[in-house]
């Protein structure tokens, strides 16, 4: 499947939690209840999740291959508490926007 599939289907898995797709600054977004977003699609075909630094959800994807905290600008300013994941990693999206979605915000 594309990325883009594979980001419907998270998003599909998790609409009976309340979860809507919808987009933020032009890319796909995962939303929760209270119109939070805390997952994203990008351009790339990798897809962004908001872990919190330092849980275990946040470290086990820092550990997949190719992942890397999120730097939306590309300057070196790093959102600590986002983690990209690639495309190749897909397997483990709907485990990790599932653990995204219960985190506090």
């Amino acid at each position: 499947m594309s990325a883009e599939e594979d980001f419907e289907q998270v998003g599909a898995e998790l609409a009976d939690l309340g979860v809507r797709i919808s987009t933020m600054m032009g890319s796909p977004a995962l939303k929760d209840r209270e119109g939070k977003v805390f997952a994203s699609l990008q351009r790339d075909g990798a897809m962004v999740f908001r872990l919190v630094r330092d849980t275990p959800e946040h470290a086990v994807a820092l550990r997949l291959a190719g992942a890397s905290l999120f730097d939306p600008s590309g300057r070196g300013r790093e959102m600590k508490d986002w983690v990209v994941v690639p495309h190749s990693s897909a397997g483990t999206w709907t485990d990790l926007a599932e653990a995204a979605l219960s985190r506090p915000r």
